[in-house]
């Protein structure tokens, strides 16, 4: 044999092995995916998936008799649809029968394979939905046919998807430039908590330093002649103190002698019932409960009590009065006195009106200067401090405040700073970003960690529908819409807000918005589930890229 014979042969081996393989290969039977092919390979019997030990022929398969407690014996019919997972809940033969297989395995050759529960085979409905090449209806029940619309259904799909897939690609970059914004913003906030800790420590110092320089111009000061505060000097203002503590006492005194009187009318009030109670009892009627009391009444009465002092009352009267000959003259004390800077200006009547003129300008400018320089008060102010002490002590005031302020701000960046934004602090980006949402007769407003509103569009005030306590998540189960903007299924970042306007007869407004890709903020969907307790359902990049489970991409079947 030569060699060009011998590198012939070389090259028909392989395909002839293949080809011999193929045939030999046994064909799958009908409703069987991929996943499964392995446990029907067997073409002169079959043994039940979960259940091996249960041997079957192979013309047992597919015969419309369910012989598998796990139904795999029937891939291709409606057989063994009570225990499919995919379909209602039915009785079942088996005892804690579970099925096997996922449902009907539909090709659909040019589109995306999927299965369909047993129950929805040969239904006389055309499920091109999952089953666009129309074989879970190929008995034709009733007459009906489906066609294979897969060429099509796919070309449609292909299309959409290559949308949903620019749109995840702007997402996802839009989802980048947030989390660098969240990165700056927190960055920020270091080095802000960095900066007020530096000038915290300045300004404690400057405090200590002003509280030792008001200490000393205090010492200072007191040897300085200064003016006292309220009029008639230090007499003045002692009078005035006593005139208002003596007014005190007098309402005191009133209040307490009518308390008296009261006190004194209901005694004899009691008693005058207790003695009728005496007169009229009946001695025969044996109750000892009585007896005793009119005992006790008896020795009461016997007791003796000094009468009211009416003389006492009337001296008490009379000094309460405000005009009485007995009550201070308060007029007399609050005269003006002269101030201390009026002794410059006394001698000035002895003078000729030409020096007097002269000399009043030069006193008048001395006494500013004496003010300015804090040995004399204004006379206009009230404080009592000369002008060194009040601006020593308004110095350190102003530097305890702003010490005051830049400790409540660094107590708040630090908050910040270990606060949740969520996956890569990207919800820091959006924090206070607001979008809003017609439905009806409301416009609803969702506001980043902050709060979601309610607004009515034929006016009248908002209602709150809860602020921001936290981020949470959730797992959800929905059907994905076609245009991509739903939840889907797994597990979803949701912010939850609570604490809302009080709701009548009910709780106080909450809302749980649970935020799913989309390649803008938008709203969807807004339910009440329960009274005055809100779902919002809402897109956003900033949740974009990140493991929250798969989509679901097939709607369930629905024969309605």
């Amino acid at each position: 044999m030569g060699r060009q014979s011998l590198s012939s042969l070389a090259i028909l081996l392989p395909l002839l092995t293949a080809t011999a393989n193929a045939a030999s290969d046994v064909p799958r039977p009908r409703g069987v995916g991929p996943d499964f092919a392995k446990y029907y390979k067997d073409a002169a019997g079959f043994a039940c998936i979960s259940k091996p030990e249960i041997k079957l022929d192979i013309s047992r398969l597919n015969d419309d008799y369910c012989d598998c407690p796990d139904g795999s014996d029937e891939p291709g019919t409606s057989a063994c649809a009570s225990i499919s997972p995919l379909s209602p809940a039915q009785p079942s033969p088996y005892e804690s029968s579970t099925h096997s297989l996922p449902g009907f395995y539909c090709k659909n050759k040019g589109h995306i394979p999927s299965y369909i529960p047993f129950t929805a085979l040969n239904d006389g409905i055309c499920d091109y939905e999952l089953c666009c090449d129309g074989s879970d209806e190929y008995e034709h029940v009733g007459g009906v046919k489906c066609e294979d619309r897969c060429a099509k259904i796919g070309k449609e799909w292909k299309k959409q998807d290559e949308e949903r897939q620019k749109s995840l690609g702007n997402a996802n970059r839009k989802r980048k430039e947030l989390v660098s914004e969240a990165e700056r913003l927190r960055k920020e906030v270091e080095d802000r908590i960095s900066t007020i800790k530096t000038q915290i420590e300045g300004q404690e110092i400057k405090v200590v330093a002003l509280e030792k320089t008001l200490a000393e111009v205090e010492k200072q000061e007191k040897g300085k002649v200064v003016r006292g505060a309220g009029k008639g000097g230090k007499v003045g203002v002692l009078s005035g103190l006593a005139k208002g503590r003596i007014g005190e006492l007098t309402e005191n005194i009133h209040r307490v002698k009518g308390e008296r009187d009261t006190a004194r009318s209901r005694i004899e009030e009691l008693e005058e019932i207790l003695r009728r109670f005496k007169e009229e009892y009946n001695p025969n009627f044996n109750d000892e409960g009585v007896k005793r009391a009119v005992k006790a009444w008896e020795d009461y009465a016997a007791q003796e009590r000094p009468g009211p002092d009416d003389a006492r009352d009337r001296d008490l009267e009379e000094i309460l009065k405000p005009d009485s000959e007995s009550a201070i003259k308060w007029e007399d004390f609050e005269g003006e006195e002269e101030s201390e800077d009026g002794v410059l200006y006394k001698f000035e009547e002895y003078l000729p009106e030409n020096v007097k003129n002269w000399l009043d300008g030069k006193l008048r400018a001395l006494r500013v200067v004496l003010i300015e320089n804090g040995i004399l008060v204004d006379s206009n102010s009230d404080t009592p401090e000369t002008k060194v002490v009040s601006d020593a002590r308004s110095q350190l005031d102003t530097a305890r405040s702003e010490l005051d302020n830049s400790r409540n701000e660094l107590k708040n960046h630090e908050e910040d700073a270990t606060k949740e934004y969520g996956p890569d602090n990207v919800f820091r980006a959006l924090k206070g970003v607001c979008v809003e949402q017609d439905s009806g007769e409301y416009t609803y407003e969702h506001c980043f960690l902050d709060k979601t509103t309610q607004k009515s569009k034929k006016g009248g005030g908002h209602t709150g529908m809860g602020n921001f306590v936290r981020i949470e998540k959730v797992t959800v189960d929905d059907d994905l819409p076609a245009d991509g903007k739903g939840l889907g299924s797994g597990e979803r970042y949701a912010l939850k807000y609570e604490n809302g306007q009080h709701c009548w007869n009910g709780p106080n407004r909450s809302t749980q918005v649970i935020l799913a890709c989309a390649e803008k903020d938008e709203i969807w969907k807004i339910v009440e589930e329960e009274k005055c307790v809100y779902r919002m359902e809402m897109g956003t990049p900033a949740v974009c890229g990140i493991k929250e489970g798969k989509h679901s991409t097939a709607p369930v079947h629905n024969e309605l």
